[in-house]
């Protein structure tokens, strides 16, 4: 169950492409709060907001010095969102398998008659 309640905060702050997008960003490396929120077209506290859910789901972590507060990305966390859709793909590689063979069979019993 807590594991299913990290999936869903993973998620839940991938969902947003704002905070997509500062994930990208991330990506590169760390970055001040006016860096990432600069390419936004909203205000610094609804910009912060998105930070906080980011931070919140433990996808980044930040830092702060003086006055200047800087993120960076936390990549242990996005291992909840692998391990769950790795999970997902092995469930749906195993139905399309047994699909297969089912559709295989038919074509042999078919092709018998």
């Amino acid at each position: 169950m807590m594991q299913a309640a990290v999936a869903d905060d993973v998620f839940h702050a991938l969902a947003n492409p704002t905070r997509r997008k500062v994930l990208e960003r991330l990506s590169a490396g760390p970055a001040t709060v006016s860096d990432l929120a600069a390419p936004f077209d909203m205000q610094l506290p609804s910009f912060v907001q998105h930070l906080s859910v980011l931070e919140q789901s433990r996808l980044v972590r930040s830092r702060k010095r003086g006055r200047v507060r800087t993120y960076e990305l936390a990549p242990e966390r996005f291992r909840v969102a692998e391990d769950w859709l790795a999970a997902r793909r092995k469930e749906w590689e195993a139905r399309l398998d047994r699909f297969d063979r089912y559709v295989k069979q038919l074509k042999e019993e078919e092709s018998a008659s």
